[in-house]
């Protein structure tokens, strides 16, 4: 997923503690926690994460993501070329999803290259299986162009806009703050679930800092600091005077959740990955929901603004270009698995009411040329939107 903020890195990219190969900056949160009958309950502390928090992004990068996903033909067909509302259903694809995290390819500052055909494009295919999306930021005019997708295509979706501060520098805040606004000016509230602003703000900042406790005097410093991001947009929306509410949430690492922080929103959104928790995919589907249900579902509920809690980022990797990443430890990273996770994960969260956004949409080769390993495949489709050899799970979402 694209930088929303000058040479910063990519808010879908994952950050997990420095694993095994140096190429990739991860932060692993986490132990097993055995989940099977026949398993002794491990202590599970981690949860993969998204650290969005280096300084340099090079032109190239942005350009290569660009270029790698640029298409010659459609992936979908429309019985009008002209009405992108026209469009031919994929009998391999089922609404069986939450939602889908997502950026269109291209919202890389600061050489933004989106454009709306591509963003039509996969609206198309997204609507196909979920009715919820979340993007993680506002740069290269993102929110504009899927809400205009949506209008175009005429589909039942609703869409979480994204606002991606930085500690070091309020103008991504104030800029991002700023697109949404006109976005929500121009096309009202019909397709807006939610604005969530900060993803992994927490995660960085302590690690900025040298800190690891969310609700230690650091990270009570830094949340100060996204709340009073919160709370602008929050006073920004109200002042539209809208006749719909759009709540104002957060996103962050499973466990760096900031109790005052989660005070002072109306929802959460939770990144936990069992591959980066080194979770076997046999577990896999069992450890996600137990890790979500014990460290953010029932501390948020014990606060008197009970904010709803989501699953942000969840999913599993089909490859790796490198054979030293290829392994967790316990599985691999394969379409067989990802597979497994699909499986077992999907109708099982929709039956529970558990909400999440599956990561992801598609592949990114830019971050696999990049930081190799698993980064860039943790699509359900491929760059060029063509989806892997999966079967979707046949279970409607809620």
């Amino acid at each position: 997923m694209p930088d929303y903020y000058g040479n910063l890195d990519n808010p879908g990219e994952h950050y997990y503690e420095k694993p095994r190969n140096s190429k990739r900056k991860w932060i692993i949160v986490g132990s097993i926690v055995g989940l099977l009958a026949i398993i002794a309950i491990g202590v599970g502390v981690g949860v993969a994460v998204s650290h969005k928090g280096k300084d340099n992004r090079s032109a190239s990068a942005s350009k290569s993501s660009q270029s790698n996903n640029s298409n010659n033909s459609s992936p979908v067909t429309q019985t009008d070329p002209n009405d992108p509302s026209t469009f031919v259903k994929d009998s391999r694809l089922k609404q069986s999803f939450y939602g889908l995290a997502y950026t269109p390819n291209g919202s890389q500052l600061p050489s933004c290259g989106n454009s709306l055909q591509d963003v039509i494009e996969d609206v198309q295919l997204m609507s196909q299986l979920t009715t919820r999306i979340r993007l993680y930021g506002a740069d290269c005019n993102q929110s504009a162009l899927v809400l205009e997708a949506i209008k175009q295509t005429k589909v039942n979706i609703s869409v979480f806009l994204g606002n991606y501060p930085v500690p070091t520098d309020n103008t991504a805040y104030t800029r991002q703050r700023d697109t949404i606004i006109a976005a929500i000016q121009t096309y009202g509230t019909d397709n807006i679930a939610g604005v969530t602003v900060g993803n992994e703000f927490m995660l960085n900042y302590l690690n900025a800092n040298g800190a690891q406790d969310p609700n230690s005097a650091v990270g009570n410093t830094g949340a100060q600091l996204l709340i009073a991001d919160i709370q602008d947009t929050v006073s920004a929306i109200q002042a539209l005077n809208l006749n719909k509410h759009i709540p104002v949430g957060t996103a962050d690492a499973g466990a760096y959740f900031n109790t005052e922080v989660l005070s002072a929103v109306e929802y959460g959104m939770s990144n936990v990955h069992p591959w980066f928790a080194n979770v076997s995919i046999d577990q896999a589907a069992a450890w996600t929901n137990e890790f979500f249900q014990e460290q953010n579902v029932q501390p948020a509920s014990l606060l008197s603004n009970h904010p709803t809690m989501y699953i942000a980022e969840t999913g599993w990797p089909s490859n790796s270009s490198d054979a030293g990443n290829e392994s967790n430890g316990p599985s691999t990273a394969s379409n067989a698995n990802l597979q497994e996770f699909l499986n077992t994960f999907v109708c099982q969260s929709n039956t529970n009411g558990t909400g999440y956004f599956y990561f992801e949409f598609f592949d990114e080769p830019w971050k696999d040329q990049q930081f190799g390993g698993v980064e860039g495949w943790w699509g359900l489709f491929t760059s060029n939107k063509t989806l892997k050899p999966i079967e979707i799970p046949d279970c409607p979402s809620p």
